[in-house]
């Protein structure tokens, strides 16, 4: 038998490890979604990726840098099964060593999963993977000799057919598990109905931005759909309202277990917020404004009576990711919530529902958990959250800072009125005003669009005289006590950017 070409036998490989990928996703599908092979590295090469390393990939990908890790996943894994598959020519029993050293990473990274069925996927990938790999090698094997033999091509031409035919039902295999998860998880796509339903609308009417009469300019409320999404959830959590409970203890005279119904019978707090990611950098859309409707922290911890010496709360989602948010933001007013409603509609899956924490004046990482379940009244000393393990600060308050969102960089406009606008913030002391600079000129007030309180960002729209050449265009915000934001410029890590957002157009 002649030797299996090397394009061959990796293409053998690729497609083996492809039906391995497929149908231990599947195998999850059946026992524990969590476990799926490629879902379990990407939790665990998201946990072990390097800080920044994870900056550059949100600076550059932005919201699709989940989907970008998990197709280089399954990429790097495909590669490694094409080695196999070279492997193979010489040893089969070497390549079966390799592809074991595959699976036991596969398994090794599906540990975590609660639960026997959490280590099943891996071993069926590789059972999987290697009976195909077996008959792939063997199909370009020529018929018995005789007059009518084939020649070698024959068999290759049919081993180019089996691998296409095993790719083809691979990505059927992948697609159903994908599916099972989807009705598994999602219930069909039908959020389970809360009980009591979720309070809707809103105490008072929503203001009216400027957005109508500044083209550009972000919306004064962020609509749901638009809002931006930052975690480390590959796939969103969907929780049964009806199931779910809040737990409160640590450090606290009364722990609390309180459910869905009662968590939402509980007086209401009610507060105009902007939420902004600590990797948004200087200009960035990592931020988004909406009113949100809850149960006040502080009126749940009184409740439980704090200890003293506890100077921070552990909160944890349902899929065990935790925050660590100093107690003083949770408890002095300031308006933190359990958030249950985000502009008037019940929160959307994937903002949280059916609950999540809101810290106004600090950034998500410290004060923001989505789906949560548990609130732990702790110390710093004691316990520590996902992102301070990786280098974070424990306290990160929003920065100030003002945006131009209007006129885009790089563009050209005809001499005379140019419309400039954005939006600016400075939680805790509100927007007393912005200011614009053309070429490092003096500084001009912009006028303002409503205000929606003090932890709430404000449009602002100036008109310019613009005349003909190359323009540079800066903002910054002035807050509540008069005090312009620092013209220093920092990166987004370890507590938040700052600095003067700077653009540059052409007038003709």
């Amino acid at each position: 038998m002649e030797p299996l070409r090397a394009r061959h036998a990796a293409l053998a490989g690729v497609s083996a490890t492809a039906a391995g990928l497929a149908a231990g996703h599947l195998a999850a599908a059946l026992v524990a979604p969590a476990a799926s092979p490629v879902v379990a590295v990407w939790n665990r090469s998201v946990d072990l990726t390097p800080t920044p390393v994870k900056e550059w990939a949100v600076a550059v990908f932005g919201l699709a840098d989940k989907a970008v890790l998990l197709v280089g996943i399954v990429v790097v894994t495909l590669g490694l099964g094409a080695l196999v598959g070279l492997l193979a020519r010489r040893s089969f029993a070497a390549a079966l060593v390799a592809a074991g050293l595959l699976a036991s990473v596969a398994l090794l990274a599906a540990s975590a999963v609660p639960g026997l069925g959490g280590l099943l996927p891996a071993p069926v990938a590789f059972g999987v993977g290697a009976f195909v790999l077996r008959r792939l090698l063997a199909v370009p094997a020529p018929l018995p000799a005789g007059p009518a033999a084939p020649p070698p091509e024959a068999g290759r031409r049919r081993l180019l057919r089996h691998a296409g035919a095993v790719l083809g039902a691979s990505a059927v295999t992948a697609g159903l598990g994908e599916w099972l998860i989807r009705s598994r998880v999602l219930g069909g796509g039908v959020r389970p109905a809360p009980t009591p339903p979720v309070p809707t609308g809103s105490a008072t009417p929503l203001p009216t931005g400027l957005e109508a009469s500044a083209p550009g300019v972000s919306p004064l409320f962020t609509p749901n759909s638009d809002f931006f999404r930052i975690d480390t959830a590959l796939r969103i959590p969907q929780v049964d309202a009806t199931s779910w409970t809040l737990v409160v203890d640590g450090m606290v005279d009364r722990p609390l277990t309180l459910t869905w119904a009662e968590l939402v019978g509980l007086p209401a707090l009610e507060r105009d917020v902007t939420l902004a990611c600590v990797s948004n950098d200087v200009g960035g859309d990592l931020i988004g404004n909406a009113r949100w409707r809850g149960v006040a922290t502080a009126a749940l911890l009184a409740r439980a009576g704090v200890q003293a010496g506890a100077d921070q709360v552990l909160s944890r989602s349902v899929e065990g990711f935790t925050v660590s948010t100093p107690l003083a933001a949770l408890t002095d007013g300031r308006g933190a919530m359990l958030a249950y409603s985000m502009n008037g509609a019940p929160l959307p899956a994937q903002h949280g529902f059916p609950v999540r924490l809101l810290t106004p004046g600090l950034y998500g990482f410290v004060g923001a958990t989505k789906w949560i379940v548990s609130l732990t009244v702790t110390t710093y000393a004691r316990d520590e959250a996902y992102w301070t393990t990786r280098g974070w600060a424990i306290d990160a308050p929003v920065r100030p800072n003002a945006t131009i969102e209007t006129p885009r960089p790089g563009s050209v406009h005809p001499a005379g009125p140019v419309k400039v606008g954005g939006v600016a913030w400075a939680h805790g002391s509100g927007v007393g005003g912005v200011q614009v600079s053309v070429d490092d000129g003096p500084w001009q007030d912009a006028p303002l669009g409503p205000d929606a309180g003090v932890d709430s960002w404000r449009q602002w729209l100036w008109v310019w005289d613009a005349a003909p050449g190359d323009h540079v265009l800066r903002c910054r915000v002035v807050d509540g006590a008069g005090r312009p934001q620092p013209e220093d410029r920092l990166p987004p890590f370890p507590s938040g950017s700052s600095g003067l957002h700077t653009i540059r157009v052409t007038v003709r």
